[in-house]
Parts: C-alpha cells; sequence; structure tokens
C-alpha cells in the first residue's frame, strides 16, 4: 500500500492518510504529520475506531461523517479530488465522499480468516455501486467482484502488484551478480526465497527439496515471526531455519535492499501454497524476482501465475521442483527468458500502476462527460 500510495504521490499531489485503530478512537481528535524513509513519503496518520464499520457503532455515531469531513478539510477541492479506499470498511466513508472514489483492492478480503464473509460482501456492495473505479490486482478478484459484489465490469481495471523503478536495470542481467555480505560465504549456485516466511509457503515441500538438493546453498530473506497455524508446516519451517550449512536466513531486511539478494541469486523460488487469499492476489515475490532477471521456479499457489510461462517454469511437487532446478543448473542458470523478464518488468513498476489507475479515471470521466 505504502509503495503504491508514495507512486502516485510521485505522479500527483497526494495525501497518504494511515488509521490508527483502537478501542477508543471514536473519542480522540488528532492528526500527526510523518516522514517514511522508505519509500520516502509523508503520511497523515489519524484516531479511528476499530470495528467504525460494524454494528453497533454506524448506529449512534457519526464516524464516517466525521472522517470524511477531516479529509475534506486537506482537499482545496473535494468535489474533485478522488478518494482511493484500500479496505472495504471504508464503504461508510466512500457513500459520503463528494469527489470520485476508486477502490483499490488488494486481497480477497472474503476469503480472510477472521472475515465474515457475508458482513464484506455487504460492503463491496456498497462501495462498488459508488466508485468511478475498481482497481483489483489480480483477474480472480477482479471476477470475484464482477460475480458476487455486483461490480460494473466496465468500472474494473487490473493492477497487479509491481517492483520499483529504481530496481530496473538499464540493461538485462544475464549473471548473477555479487552475494550480499551476509551470505557471501555459501557456495553456490545459492537459490533464493524472498518475503513473508509464513504460512501461505509450502514448508514441507520446501523442505523436501532442500533435502534433495545437498550441494545448493538456500537463502531466505524476509521475516518468520508470523505463527503458522499448520503444526507440520510449523514445524518444518523451525527444522529449515536450524538446519545451519548451506540454508541461510538472514531475517528481515528494508524493502529498498531486496533487490540485491534478487540479483544475486542463481535461481529463485516460490513455493506457495494453494490458500486463500493468497492464491487470488498478486504475487508481489514475482514481478521482485521478474526485475532481477534471474530464472523462476514456482508452485501453482497464485492463479496469477499460471499465464506467467515461461518467464517462469511451475513446478507444484518437491520432484517436479528439484527437476526444474536440475535442468536449470545443468544449462548454467541461463533458461533464455532473460531479456524477455527485464522488458516485463520495465513495465510492471509502481509507478506504472499508478500511471494506469490515473488514465483509467481518465478516461472514464471523459466518457462519462461525452455520454451526457
Amino acid at each position: 500500500m505504502k509503495e503504491f500510495a508514495a507512486a502516485l504521490a510521485a505522479s500527483t499531489p497526494t495525501k497518504i492518510w494511515i488509521p490508527r485503530r483502537s478501542i477508543t478512537g471514536a473519542f480522540q481528535n488528532w492528526e500527526r504529520e510523518e516522514a517514511i524513509p522508505d519509500p520516502p513519503s509523508h503520511v497523515l496518520r489519524f484516531p479511528l475506531q476499530r470495528g467504525f464499520a460494524r454494528l453497533p457503532f454506524p448506529l449512534f455515531s457519526r464516524i464516517a461523517s466525521r472522517l470524511a469531513a477531516r479529509l475534506a478539510a486537506h482537499s482545496e477541492d473535494p468535489a474533485r479530488s478522488p478518494l482511493v479506499c484500500t479496505s472495504p470498511y471504508y464503504a461508510p466513508l466512500a457513500t459520503r465522499w463528494p469527489g470520485p472514489v476508486i477502490y483499490y483492492v488488494t486481497d480477497l478480503n472474503v476469503a480472510y480468516e477472521n472475515a465474515v464473509p457475508s458482513f464484506i460482501r455487504a460492503l463491496e456492495r456498497r462501495i462498488c455501486p459508488v466508485a468511478a473505479l475498481v482497481c483489483p490486482n489480480s483477474r480472480r478478484i477482479g471476477e470475484y467482484l464482477a460475480s458476487e459484489a455486483g461490480c460494473d465490469r466496465g468500472k474494473i481495471e487490473i493492477l497487479p502488484n509491481a517492483t520499483r523503478a529504481c530496481n530496473i536495470s538499464p540493461v538485462c542481467l544475464w549473471q548473477p551478480s555479487a552475494l550480499p555480505a551476509d551470505v557471501s560465504d555459501l557456495p553456490r549456485p545459492v537459490i533464493g526465497v524472498i518475503g513473508n516466511l509464513a504460512g501461505n509457503m509450502n514448508w514441507e515441500s520446501l523442505a523436501e527439496v532442500v533435502r534433495r538438493t545437498p550441494d545448493f546453498s538456500w537463502v531466505f530473506v524476509g521475516p518468520t515471526e508470523m505463527r503458522i497455524r499448520d503444526r507440520k508446516q510449523s514445524r518444518t519451517r523451525e527444522w529449515l531455519k536450524n538446519r545451519g550449512g548451506r540454508v541461510r536466513f538472514t531475517g528481515p531486511k528494508p524493502y529498498g535492499e531486496l533487490q540485491e539478494y534478487a540479483r544475486a541469486f542463481d535461481a529463485a523460488v516460490l513455493p506457495y501454497r494453494r490458500i486463500e487469499p493468497t492464491f487470488s492476489g498478486s504475487a508481489t515475490r514475482f514481478y521482485e524476482h521478474l526485475a532481477a532477471c534471474r530464472p523462476i521456479v514456482a508452485t501453482r499457489g497464485v492463479e496469477e501465475l499460471w499465464r506467467l510461462e515461461p518467464l517462469l517454469r511451475l513446478a507444484d511437487t518437491p520432484e517436479e521442483m528439484v527437476n526444474a532446478l536440475l535442468e536449470l543448473r545443468a544449462v548454467g542458470f541461463r533458461d533464455g527468458q532473460e531479456e524477455a523478464r527485464w522488458k516485463m518488468s520495465r513495465t510492471a513498476t509502481w509507478g506504472a500502476r499508478a500511471s494506469t489507475m490515473l488514465q483509467a479515471l481518465s478516461d472514464r470521466k471523459a466518457a462519462k462527460f461525452a455520454h451526457q
């Protein structure tokens, strides 16, 4: 969200609002501007009542109206200022905003573990009709919004996830770069896994691949604090973390440093489990590795990836993944798709996504004016 908001701010004057949710948010009234170094941007933090869109709050409070007034006070012309809503819970706010509304959807919200699907669908049935533009980050989410949330298909503009423009090399990268210092002692080949190392990864399958590739090094870059509910998956992650030797967990890294690791790997692995909401979303890890130009092996755990061969290779079982990695080693980890990945990555930046949103909104305004 912050990456996309910062990209919007680089294209057009943008206020980035981040709520501080609490059980007493309805009784607080403050604003605090903060500078965020990564990505460089300024945000406005404000108090928000936890559960403000749920009953009974809408019955006796004016939280949505107060929030609309708060945002309008920071706009020279609210009736002409687009409001980008990043959650269905902002539906009460969207119905009160005097200007155009954009619903930016980065997850299949009804599929979250603690979500109440009927409530989420009801909110999305409120926000979609008032939105001038609806921007899911995958076709699958777009289809859900059209078929179950009643969204007009003509409003839908797919905006997949992306990477930073500064991560795109001026030329195609044909060979891996030097390994970062904290993993530079590992012998090649080095296979990398980047991202939130949590429950949407198939740790059992991945551990089997590691066992069957004893002469490969494995680097895992990202946080491991998130609890995994599946006990087998959780125990397997701990086994890998404690394995040592040619298996290295670096811990979380600043977003801006991830490309240093992605470019240094001989190949990348995207070991998603086929579970929601991951399956219906957009794979941020893919776009980070796309910019690095290195070969990618992925499971079919994200539906978006099914249409991206031959930029990556799909491999579901441990046997398929091991075979894919061994075949890559046989050709020096050059799969012939390096330049194609580089070319696609140049159009898959957060800035490009922001420009697409702004152009789509402009086109819809022009079409509406012409119709009138």
